[in-house]
């Protein structure tokens, strides 16, 4: 759960951020979605803190029974958290919620807004625990937003924000891992699938479609994103977000979520684009994670000022989380580029800077405690690959097997790599051949390639509709259990078998 549930976390992050009530003139709390108030979220939402802050000061003003307002100081808060990736700032700020769930209180119990408006701010904040690592807490406020969303959901079935925020957890619930599923039966009542989440996701962008409705482009990008990482389905996710009205030149949350989906999607050179015009000046807090994504997207293209952006990311960046990886990155880039005394100074800084608890990170520190130098081929036909250039990768590998029969664990990294690069060039029973290959030579090995062959063996069979293999292949990646990235393989696999039922 710690891995899966980060990376969840992670990619929530962007994603959780009316109708109209009047306001009582007496002086009673109420809720509105008035023109400051959205002003204010359309604000946060789009990084530009201080014009957040100053239209949600005019509502303190002008609307100060208006509880909204509160509602939108904890967007701020959860978005500040969320791109400034400092614990101390999380540390004061997580003061807040409880003050406010008081204020939310005093509102009336007979608006959709009353237990919706509950719900998110403790989901908000649980997605920033789980951030830090506080899965217990993290866990029971997802489960009390849970019990609110579904009692709200009951008194308001038409309330579109419902379905938003119960497609996301129900999503969620559905992959926690299997060793960690006695936390969500401990905390009783919580069910849900991938299926489930995605459904009512897409009836949220239907209502959206024909309705002025404030969080489209939230349920869009969380449909994306489910899309992409659990339900393998790149394409769909990035038409979703070609074809919606996300607005990448002006929203740098925006650009971040449109490149995330483009370099997973084979859309490398569309990702440099947008991140490189990402916009950025003194109205939007800084966002310096852009630039560890840019410098990984030119990376995966080889290109030889990847590490400027990379560079511009470790030296600015306050943050602990993908510290480890960007260094890692940097050190990659001098071996590719000839300068292994580069890559061994790189390395070590790995081992000192930055945090070691996202998957990412820990494979640095993994990778720079080993000692082992990536082999060269190998290496650039991976970033290659990562990139969407399949045939610059397959260029590289096609006539060099001979190079690694005599090295147990670059043999089979040969194979797993020409594996997915097969698949991916449309050569389905070379890729089965080699994933097959893998699988067996590899399963017992502390390495990942072989739990992500058996995967995309099942993500094959289950392209060619063969159910019972694929079934047979998703359960044998979960029976794997290698030293990295095995919580994110195996939530893949999980939904892939709640497809097939």
């Amino acid at each position: 759960m710690i891995r899966s549930l980060r990376r969840f976390f992670v990619i929530a992050g962007a994603l959780l951020l009316t109708c109209q009530l009047r306001a009582d003139p007496q002086g009673v709390a109420y809720f509105a979605f008035s023109a400051t108030s959205r002003e204010a979220y359309q604000k946060a939402v789009s990084l530009r803190f201080g014009e957040a802050r100053s239209a949600l000061a005019l509502m303190k003003s002008k609307e100060p029974d208006n509880l909204i307002g509160i509602f939108v100081e904890n967007y701020l808060d959860f978005m500040t958290i969320f791109v400034n990736d400092n614990k101390s700032e999380y540390q004061q700020l997580a003061k807040n919620m409880e003050k406010r769930l008081e204020k939310i209180a005093r509102g009336p119990s007979n608006s959709p807004w009353y237990l919706y408006t509950q719900a998110e701010i403790r989901l908000q904040w649980a997605f920033t625990r789980g951030r830090y690592s506080e899965f217990l807490s993290s866990m029971s406020d997802i489960k009390q937003a849970y019990a609110l969303l579904e009692e709200n959901q009951r008194k308001f079935p038409d309330f579109a924000p419902n379905k938003k925020s119960l497609g996301l957890l129900h999503t969620m619930i559905g992959n926690v891992p299997e060793e960690y599923r006695w936390a969500v039966k401990a905390l009783g009542g919580m069910t849900g699938t991938t299926e489930q989440g995605l459904k009512e996701l897409e009836e949220v962008m239907a209502y959206a479609k024909k309705n002025d409705f404030i969080f489209e482009e939230e349920a869009v990008v969380t449909y994306a994103f489910i899309q992409l990482f659990l339900n393998n389905q790149s394409d769909i996710a990035w038409n979703t977000l070609k074809s919606s009205k996300l607005s990448v030149k002006t929203n740098p949350l925006a650009a971040y979520a449109f490149a995330t989906v483009a370099m997973r999607a084979g859309h490398n050179d569309e990702a440099i684009q947008v991140l490189q015009e990402s916009p950025e000046g003194p109205q939007y807090q800084p966002f310096l994670y852009r630039y560890y994504m840019l410098g990984l997207a030119k990376l995966r293209r080889l290109d030889i000022d990847a590490n400027k952006p990379l560079e511009t990311f470790v030296h600015n960046y306050k943050g602990e989380n993908g510290v480890k990886e960007a260094y890692q990155k940097l050190a990659w880039h001098r071996l590719v580029n000839g300068n292994s005394a580069g890559y061994r100074m790189y390395m070590d800084y790995v081992k000192k800077k930055g945090a070691s608890s996202a998957e990412g990170d820990e494979a640095a520190l993994r990778e720079a405690k080993s000692g082992e130098v990536p082999d060269l081929l190998l290496l650039k036909a991976r970033l290659l690959f990562d990139g969407g250039y399949y045939q610059r990768a397959f260029d590289l590998l096609k006539d060099v097997s001979g190079n690694y029969a005599s090295d147990r664990k670059k043999n089979l990294e040969y194979s797993y790599r020409l594996g997915r690069i097969t698949h991916k060039m449309g050569n389905g029973p070379e890729a089965i051949r080699l994933y097959m290959k893998t699988v067996e030579q590899g399963a017992k090995e502390p390495w990942y390639f072989a739990c992500n062959a058996a995967l995309q063996l099942g993500l094959l069979y289950e392209e060619l509709r063969d159910a019972v293999n694929a079934r047979a292949a998703f359960q044998r990646c979960l029976g794997i259990k290698p030293e990295e990235y095995a919580s994110s393989m195996h939530a893949q696999a999980k939904a892939g078998l709640g497809r097939l039922k």
